[in-house]
């Protein structure tokens, strides 16, 4: 487990990153009351909120925006499996401290997470949602970043900063059209299942039989609640999939865009410069 607390315009930002052969329990609890928002990038971690013989628990982490408050009686446990790498940011503040913070970011969470700036209970879940595709890349940059010392504190701000837009901007325009839990939940495993098949995924009405749901109200449903239609899920995905692999170097760029289900090398290549910016050939330099 690596875990990094810095100080970064006015906010405490938490950054945590794990991955074990084997599977790791890790839990942590704050010192003094929080409002906070944690945002989880790859992997797809358990974790289990614990208060006073109370449990939360979160089962489908991956590219989850939770915001909570919480106070020095509330345990957070994350669950790590071989298979589930944890990356989590978490950008908090002390509920003492909102009117000082500047640009209005006291304001936005009076306004817009009032129920935790006003905590009910020791542990209170405010908004959460799925990550839109920039805040997925936002996260994946920050916990992927080349540069050190002072120019990755000035990287980290400027990051810090444009997720917490995104998040609040998220909040303003969010509609769920009153999906139902019990189709959230068909949603989420509808995501997993491609996620976990990218080589070769099933076609939408394949996929509507295995969750139960009408290839209508999968493509509509899937897109209020996601930010992104079924098939952009399923191309950045591939394509993230493949741009670890090339920065790793555990493949050429021919296996890569196999292992991802393209079988054009000029698609890969052309779909993987049009997110990028570069070719794949360019990354492994």
């Amino acid at each position: 487990m690596i875990r990094e607390l810095l100080d970064i315009n006015d906010f405490i930002v938490l950054v945590e990153e794990a991955d074990s052969e084997e599977i790791t329990i890790d839990s942590c609890t704050f010192d003094e009351p929080v409002i906070a928002v944690a945002f989880y990038g790859a992997g797809n971690v358990e974790l289990s909120v614990q208060f006073e013989g109370k449990e939360k628990a979160y089962r489908h982490s991956k590219g989850l925006a939770l915001s909570f408050y919480a106070d020095d009686k509330v345990e957070f446990v994350h669950t790590v499996s071989a298979n589930k790498p944890l990356e989590c940011i978490l950008i908090a503040t002390s509920p003492r401290n909102l009117e000082k913070l500047p640009h209005g970011e006291g304001e936005l969470f009076a306004q817009m997470l009032n129920h935790l700036v006003h905590p009910s209970d020791h542990y209170v879940q405010g908004p959460k949602f799925y990550m839109t595709p920039e805040m997925q890349s936002i996260v994946h940059q920050i916990f992927h970043s080349p540069y050190q010392g002072k120019t990755k504190m000035m990287f980290f701000r400027s990051q810090v900063t444009t997720l917490l837009s995104h998040f609040f901007g998220q909040l303003a325009q969010r509609d769920d059209n009153g999906i139902k839990t019990s189709e959230k939940e068909k949603l989420v495993q509808a995501r997993e299942i491609l996620a976990q098949n990218l080589d070769a995924p099933p076609s939408l009405s394949e996929l509507s039989k295995q969750i139960g749901l009408n290839s209508f109200k999968l493509k509509k449903n899937f897109k209020a609640y996601f930010g992104v239609p079924v098939f952009k899920y399923l191309q950045n995905e591939r394509l993230s999939k493949a741009h670890d692999l090339l920065r790793n170097q555990e493949a050429s760029v021919q296996e890569a865009a196999w292992h991802v289900g393209y079988d054009s090398l000029s698609s890969f290549s052309n779909a993987f410069a049009k997110k990028y910016g570069f070719r794949p050939s360019q990354i492994r330099g």
